[in-house]
């Protein structure tokens, strides 16, 4: 069994010729910004040919727009952001944006 690795984010993508690396980066439990927010650590990084990452991406739309379908993320208007829905929000008219029988 491969083991597993956990990432809050992609901290950067760099692209050398035909190699891709895609670092994964977790919040940090000690270390804390100026602001007081966890700063990023690297966790991992991601190296692969731009075909496989062409491949990739193609994969990971068809997941989002699976998940916006599903009503657990929707875009926003402005710049087409991203957001999670929150399991327990409300539409406004009493019923939850995702339907789920998981989050009553």
């Amino acid at each position: 069994m491969q083991s597993e690795v956990y990432a809050d984010a992609i901290g950067e993508i760099t692209v050398t010729g035909t190699i891709v690396r895609i670092d994964l980066v977790s919040l940090s439990a000690t270390e804390r910004d100026d602001m007081g927010q966890p700063v990023t650590e690297h966790r991992q990084r991601i190296v692969m040919s731009l075909e496989g990452f062409a491949n990739s991406f193609d994969v990971l739309n068809k997941a989002m727009n699976g998940l916006i379908e599903a009503g657990a993320i929707r875009k926003t208007e402005k710049d087409d952001v991203v957001v999670p829905v929150r399991p327990n929000a409300s539409n406004g008219d009493g019923t939850r944006p995702n339907g789920s029988p998981n989050f009553a």
